[in-house]
């Protein structure tokens, strides 16, 4: 892109120019929210009331949000989405997993389990990006994981039990990028995690874990059985214990001391959902916003869906595709240039791509604007090509 590419009209551009696929939007009212009751919270103990009735109505609200039938507990740590594949390696997998994978971060769970010394090679099945697959059952496997929404690629794959599992088998699935823009029936599975700086508009460094009594009782009976035996060579460090979260998650806390202002924004995105209409709402919002994305890259002669099929479109992280004669590189460099931001396809997937998050927090108007702005900025790209050659 040349430096004297002129900047678009301010009547175009979004009112907000954040499409990030994570970190996303935060809305001002939670700025004003942290600002406002931060001062009273902020640079306190997480282990005293005040705290700890803020992560009850955390808790609370999510249950609320998700209809947790009363066998399910809300559990919060310490980490990230990351850290909670290592806990669900150390703690739910009894000896052998089945993973479907279908892009980065699906292969990066597998990953774990493959690597993980005390467990038996995982069965991993595997769809091309673009695309999704479920694991198979077998009588064999005793725990069942695969990626809701895989954020790298935009393929969102369904929520439920795999039919023919053992009835004691776990059902593990990585919220992170759905979770509060998408609707699911948690009592399909046993385990839903997430993070919230996607869809809950928050900032990182959180695991949050709907956790039925059978993955919790799991946990229980693994992790006594690591500290009595020793010597089968079962490691859970204090850190990465499912039950010492469930323990503190009862207490209204972490095990660690967690970043205050990420629990502040959190509570105050759960209550603009359940205010404008809980995930109903929400994942109508985010549909519309995707619908306008697809619709749009179908029209225009420049761009297609990346994922073909309809079914395994995602609601919340869209990727298109851009012709090879656009490079998306400078397309993102120009909006970025015009205060739109965060809409590079994922750098390992190495594609010509723009990538957009379309979280409830993101006002479908400004979706709109930003397709407009895509369109005048290829045009000008094109002009100057033409001019060029």
């Amino acid at each position: 892109m040349t430096e004297n590419m002129p900047l678009l009209d301010i009547s175009m551009l979004p009112a907000d120019g954040r499409f990030g696929s994570g970190p996303s939007k935060i809305r001002d009212a939670q700025l004003e929210f942290l600002a406002d009751t931060g001062s009273q919270l902020m640079g306190t103990s997480h282990r005293q009331k005040p705290i700890k009735d803020l992560v009850g109505e955390i808790q609370d609200g999510i249950r609320t949000l998700y209809n947790l039938p009363d066998d399910y507990e809300v559990v919060l740590g310490n980490g990230g989405a990351t850290a909670f594949w290592d806990i669900a390696c150390a703690c739910l997998i009894e000896r052998k997993a089945a993973f479907a994978t279908y892009g980065s971060f699906s292969e990066k769970f597998a990953n774990s389990a493959k690597n993980c010394p005390f467990l038996d090679e995982p069965v991993i099945y595997s769809a091309d990006f673009g695309n999704y697959c479920l694991p198979s059952a077998s009588s064999d496997i005793d725990t069942y994981a695969w990626t809701h929404n895989e954020t790298s690629t935009g393929v969102l794959a369904p929520v439920h039990r795999i039919e023919g599992a053992n009835d004691d088998a776990l059902m593990i699935v990585d919220g992170t990028s759905a979770a509060g823009g998408t609707k699911i029936n948690p009592c399909e599975i046993d385990v839903y995690y997430f993070s919230p700086q996607k869809a809950f508009g928050s900032d990182g460094g959180l695991w949050i874990a709907l956790a039925s009594a059978r993955a919790i009782e799991r946990a229980q009976r693994i992790e006594s059985y690591a500290l009595s035996h020793p010597e089968q060579g079962r490691w859970i460090p204090s850190f990465l214990s499912f039950t010492h979260a469930v323990t503190n998650s009862r207490k209204h806390q972490t095990l660690n001391t967690p970043a205050i202002a990420t629990l502040i924004m959190l509570k105050n995105q759960i209550d603009w959902l359940m205010k404008n209409g809980g995930l109903d709402w929400a994942q109508a919002r985010c549909a519309q916003s995707a619908e306008v994305i697809y619709q749009w890259a179908q029209n225009v002669e420049y761009a297609e869906p990346f994922v073909s099929k309809k079914s395994a479109r995602s609601t919340v992280v869209v990727t298109v595709d851009l012709d090879e004669s656009i490079s998306a590189q400078e397309v993102i460099s120009a909006l970025r240039a015009n205060g739109i931001v965060d809409v590079a396809g994922y750098r390992a997937l190495g594609r010509n791509q723009l990538r957009i998050g379309v979280f409830p927090s993101v006002d479908t108007q400004d979706v709109i604007a930003l397709t407009q702005c895509i369109d005048a900025i290829v045009t000008a790209l094109k002009d100057e090509n033409n001019a060029l050659n």
